[in-house]
C-alpha cells in the first residue's frame, strides 16, 4: 500500500530529527573527550571520523534489512535514543572509574553512528514506496538530512551546551530520538504488527531519559566529585568552558575544564611573581592591559600602585568575571578588584583583540589558560606574540605565565622561544608554588632591562628582591632545551604540553 502525502511528511520531519540528534550526539562525544583530555583536533577529528565510517558500515549493513521496513526504522530509534540519551552519563561513569574511555568512546560511536547510517537507506526506500521515485526520495532524504545538521551545528555551541550542559543536552536529544517514535508509531499503527511491544519499549525508555534529564544536574556533580579529591561547592557550563570550585577546609580551587587555575590557600605565590616584576620594571604604569586573569586575582595585584589607570581586562568569557564579581569567596580573594572604576572589562578573544585595535600600554600580563587545545594554543603562537609587540608602548615589558618548566619542560621553552622569535628579549623564570608546583613565567621586552633592578614598592606575602633574582636560576632538570616555534599553521606546543604532562600521569 502506498503512503499518503501526510505519512510522506512525516518521514521526511524524522530524517529532518535523525539529522539534529545524530550531529549532536557526535558533538556531545567530541566535546566531553576534549573536555577530559583536551587536544579537541584530535578528539573531534577522532569522533567524526567513526562516526561517519561506522555510518557508512551501517548503511551497507541495511541491504540485509527486506521485511518490515517501520518496524526496523522506529526499533533503530529507539535504540539511538537510548544509546545517544544516555551516552555522556555513560562515558563519564567509565572515565571515572575505569581506565577503559577510549575504548568506551570507539565503541559508542560507531554504535550510533552504524544505527543512524542504517536508518537513512531505510527511511529512502520508505519514501520510495510513496508516489515518489527513488531519485526524488533520495533526493528528499538528502536534502533534510543536511538542513537537520546545520540546525544542530548552530543549536549546540550556542544554545544546548551553554544552558543544558553535557549530560541534560544528550538526554533531551534522546527525548527529540523518542518523540519522533511516538509521531511514527501513532501515524503508522496500522501497518505495524509489533505496534504494542513497540510502543511499550518506547515508554520504558521514555520514562529512563526523563528520569536522566530530571537528575541530570545530580548526575553531574556524581561524576565529577569522582574527578576532584575535594568537595564540588560550584559548578556552571559557559558558552567557551566548564567552571568548578572545590572546597577542603579554607582552600578552595577553581577548575576551568578540569584544569586548576588558583588555589586561594597559595595564589599569591602565582599572582605577585606574575605582575610585580613587570610593573617594578616598566618605564610607564599609566596604561595596563590584562590578557586573561578573569578572576580579578592579577588586577587585586595591580591596584596596589597609587599610580595606576586605567587596567583593561580582556577575558572571553563575561560568567568568568560575573562569578568573580558575585561569588563571595572569589570576591573575599580579589578584593573586589574588578568593580574598581578604573578597570575596564573587554569580553573577548585575546587574540582578537590584539588583532583589530591599535592602543598601546605600557605593561601587558597575560595571564592565559594553558595551551591544552587549539584555541589555547593559538594565544602561544608566534603571530599572537607579535600582535603584543605591537600593542606594548616604548620602555614597556609584558609578563607571562608560561606553564610548569619541570612538569612541561618543552613547553615553557617552546613558549620562550616562540616569543623571542616574535621580536622580544626574554628573561624567563620560575617559582615554587604548593598547589602547582614549579611554575613558569618569562618578562618580554623590546629594549634591555636588568631583572636585579626590581624593588618592591607595594606590601607583598611572598616576593621579594632575593626570591625574585634567585628564580632566573634553573636547574640541570628545567635548564633550557631545544624546541621548534610554536605558529598558527603547526601548534606544536600542544604536542610538547600533552607529551609533557601525559608522564605526569594528568
Amino acid at each position: 500500500m502506498p503512503l499518503s502525502s501526510r505519512q510522506s511528511t512525516l518521514l521526511l520531519f524524522s530524517v529532518f530529527v535523525i539529522a539534529i540528534c545524530g550531529l549532536i550526539y557526535e558533538l556531545i562525544i567530541g566535546t566531553l573527550s576534549s573536555y577530559l583530555f583536551g587536544n579537541s583536533v584530535v578528539y573531534f577529528s577522532l569522533t567524526i571520523g567513526l562516526f561517519m565510517s561506522a555510518m557508512g558500515v551501517g548503511s551497507y549493513a541495511s541491504r540485509w534489512i527486506t521485511r518490515s521496513l517501520l518496524g526496523w526504522f522506529i526499533l533503530l530509534e529507539i535504540a539511538i535514543g537510548l544509546a545517544g540519551g544516555v551516552s555522556a552519563a555513560l562515558l563519564y561513569a567509565v572515565f571515572a572509574t575505569t581506565p577503559y574511555y577510549h575504548i568506551a568512546m570507539v565503541l559508542l560511536t560507531f554504535l550510533v553512528g552504524g544505527m543512524v547510517g542504517m536508518e537513512i537507506p531505510i527511511l529512502t526506500r520508505l519514501s520510495s514506496s510513496s508516489e515518489e521515485s527513488i531519485k526524488d526520495a533520495l533526493a528528499n532524504v538528502l536534502a533534510f538530512d543536511y538542513l537537520g545538521a546545520l540546525i544542530a551545528s548552530v543549536l549546540f555551541p550556542l544554545l544546548l551546551l551553554p544552558e543544558l550542559g553535557v549530560l541534560k543536552t544528550a538526554f533531551v536529544t534522546g527525548l527529540l530520538n523518542m518523540a519522533v517514535v511516538f509521531l511514527n508509531l501513532h501515524t503508522f499503527r496500522d501497518r505495524l504488527r509489533q505496534w504494542r511491544q513497540l510502543l511499550g519499549v518506547s515508554v520504558t525508555v521514555t520514562l529512563l531519559l526523563l528520569a536522566g534529564t530530571a537528575w541530570s544536574f545530580q548526575l553531574t556533580s556524581f561524576f565529577e566529585m569522582q574527578l576532584y579529591e575535594d568537595a564540588i561547592i560550584y559548578t556552571q557550563q559557559t558558552r567557551y568552558q566548564r567552571i568548578v570550585m572545590t572546597r577542603w577546609g579554607e582552600d578552595v580551587r577553581l577548575f576551568l575544564d578540569g584544569n586548576l587555575q588558583f588555589s586561594t590557600r597559595d595564589e599569591y605565590r602565582y599572582h605577585e611573581p606574575l605582575v610585580h616584576p613587570a610593573l617594578s620594571l616598566t618605564r610607564s604604569r599609566e596604561s595596563i592591559l590584562i590578557l586573561g586573569g578573569g578572576d580579578g586575582l592579577a588586577v587585586r595585584e595591580i591596584l596596589k600602585y597609587e599610580d595606576v589607570q586605567p587596567i583593561e581586562l580582556v577575558d572571553i568569557d563575561p560568567a568568568m568575571t560575573e562569578l568573580a564579581n558575585s561569588h563571595p569567596v572569589i570576591l573575599a580573594a580579589n578584593e573586589g578588584a574588578l568593580m574598581d572604576p578604573r578597570v575596564e572589562l573587554v569580553h573577548q578573544d585575546a587574540f582578537k583583540y590584539l588583532e583589530e585595535g591599535a592602543e598601546q600600554f605600557g605593561v601587558i600580563i597575560i595571564d592565559l589558560p594553558d595551551p591544552n587545545n587549539e584555541s589555547l594554543g593559538k594565544l602561544y603562537t608566534r603571530e599572537f606574540y607579535k600582535m603584543v609587540r605591537r600593542h606594548l608602548a616604548g620602555g614597556g615589558v609584558v609578563a607571562v605565565q608560561a606553564t610548569s618548566p619541570y612538569f612541561a619542560r618543552e613547553t615553557f621553552w617552546c613558549i620562550v622561544h616562540t616569543a623571542a622569535d616574535a621580536g622580544f628579549q626574554t628573561w624567563p623564570y620560575h617559582t615554587y608554588i604548593p598547589s602547582f608546583g614549579d611554575w613558569g613565567f618569562f618578562l618580554a621586552t623590546a629594549h634591555p632591562i636588568e631583572p636585579e633592578a626590581f624593588t618592591v614598592q607595594v606590601p607583598m606575602r611572598y616576593l621579594t628582591p632575593e626570591v625574585l633574582a634567585g628564580s632566573f636560576i634553573f636547574d640541570s632538570d628545567t635548564s633550557e632545551v631545544e624546541t621548534k616555534i610554536n605558529t598558527l599553521d603547526s601548534q606544536v606546543v600542544l604536542r610538547y604540553y600533552e607529551k609533557g604532562w601525559k608522564q605526569w600521569g594528568d
